[in-house]
């Protein structure tokens, strides 16, 4: 068999395919070229957005060493030694809540038995002495001496980009282990820790300092501790009631921001369930009907969560019924107008198929559309449940309650974010496992793999 090409086609049939087929071989440009001018559109798109909000001088202006430092909070603690300068020598502090607990003697603060001098340790090879009028900075093997007077502290002449004079003030930092401020008048110490301190149990319990065995051991077979209760029921209170963690209370939060999703999504279903018929125009032939509870579905949910929060909690006060409420409102729009496009997209033959049969619109309605559309209402009802167990921590930091607010309340302090750390993780856990459950349970509604 002979293959058609243009080398053995004449010319005239050429002319013939090519009037025959002139879409084909006459493309219109614009055609032709529309993906080439979109994506061109969107790069141009992506230029202007990063002058317009001149993403350069953002970059330049970040703070980057603070981003880190609080990274780095999240999975370590600092113990806060300061040495003051008074006339009868020098004077170890520490402050008043310390993690060190009552009375600190940290093994890497040593005391100097024959002068008045404190070493304190940053590594195995780096470390700074603290006597009057000077501070010795060894690290990685390189010395250097910060000479003190009565008005400032002053630089070294040796000094490396570790250093950082200003106001009198010299800071020097070892990284990761910790940094130094070296005044006239005092040494500040700042002494970085992997891990989260006393998470377990504060200074005041009795199994303050004691590793995992020995807290084992000490439930199992030690001493009694408190005259009337178990070691383990000590050992449970003890840790719920942490001063530092206060895991009783984080845990409350969390249960009442599971709970605002949960209620706030319920009742949202409930309700928009049957002002979804209202405003279906296939169920309900009223022009009025349909428009104005399209309309209140769109006021509802186009006045954002957080903004209902905020005005849930000015009417309430603080709590989480301003969470639900929030939830409550923003859903019930949102929802109601799923609902109304999934009835309006009905099969109409099991709806004719009902009524065929004589019964009352009532009963067509229950048996002709519910049975369609339950397994979407129920699956969509799902999701956003799902998601609002994430929303509900945002609402909670603007007042409504639960863990959103506590862990607003860590971040403004700037020294907790250990705190914030342990708090996410346990809203990501959560999140996790309700996504899960919500995943399986549409499955089963809608008999294929939820998405």
């Amino acid at each position: 068999m002979t293959m058609l090409t243009t080398t053995n086609l004449t010319a005239e049939r050429q002319a013939e395919l090519k009037e025959q087929y002139a879409e084909v071989f006459h493309k219109d440009p614009v055609k032709k070229f529309r993906p080439l001018a979109i994506v061109a559109a969107l790069l141009a798109y992506l230029v202007a957005c990063f002058f317009f909000f001149n993403i350069p001088q953002v970059f330049s202006d970040a703070k980057w060493d603070r981003a880190g430092l609080y990274m780095a909070d999240w999975v370590s603690w600092q113990a806060q030694p300061k040495f003051r300068f008074r006339d009868d020598g020098l004077e170890l502090q520490y402050p008043r809540f310390s993690p060190l607990g009552a009375e600190p003697d940290p093994s890497w603060v040593i005391a100097n038995e024959t002068a008045d001098a404190y070493r304190v340790d940053f590594g195995p090879s780096d470390f700074i002495v603290v006597q009057e009028g000077l501070v010795e900075i060894t690290k990685g093997g390189q010395r250097f001496e910060v000479v003190i007077t009565d008005d400032e502290a002053l630089l070294p002449p040796n000094a490396t980009s570790a250093f950082e004079a200003r106001n009198g003030r010299v800071k020097f930092s070892f990284g990761f282990a910790g940094n130094i401020e070296i005044r006239n008048t005092q040494v500040r110490v700042w002494r970085r820790f992997w891990g989260w301190e006393n998470f377990f149990f504060d200074p005041s319990s009795a199994f303050w300092g004691m590793n995992g065995f020995e807290v084992i051991s000490t439930i199992a077979a030690g001493p009694q501790l408190e005259a009337g209760k178990s070691n383990l029921s000590v050992a449970i209170n003890d840790f719920l009631y942490n001063a530092e963690w206060q895991h009783a209370d984080v845990f409350v939060k969390l249960l009442q921001t599971i709970v605002m999703a949960f209620v706030g999504t319920l009742f949202a279903g409930i309700l928009a369930f049957p002002l979804a018929f209202i405003a279906a125009r296939n169920i309900t032939r009223s022009n009025a009907a349909n428009w104005f509870m399209k309309r209140a579905f769109d006021f509802l949910r186009s006045v954002d969560m957080l903004i209902w929060a905020l005005f849930f909690t000015r009417s309430f006060g603080p709590g989480p019924i301003a969470g639900i409420a929030a939830i409550f409102f923003t859903d019930t729009g949102t929802l109601g107008k799923l609902y109304s496009e999934a009835l309006e997209n009905v099969d109409d033959k099991q709806r004719e198929g009902v009524k065929s049969l004589g019964a009352s619109p009532v009963e067509v309605q229950r048996f002709g559309v519910v049975p369609q559309v339950l397994p979407l209402f129920a699956s969509q009802a799902l999701y956003f449940w799902e998601s609002n167990t994430r929303s509900a921590t945002i609402i909670g930091a603007v007042g409504a309650g639960g863990i959103g607010l506590k862990l607003l309340e860590a971040m403004r302090t700037g020294t907790d974010w250990e705190n914030v750390g342990y708090m996410v993780i346990l809203i990501l856990i959560v999140v996790f496992v309700f996504d899960n459950i919500s995943n399986y349970l549409r499955t089963k509604l809608i008999g294929e793999e939820a998405r």
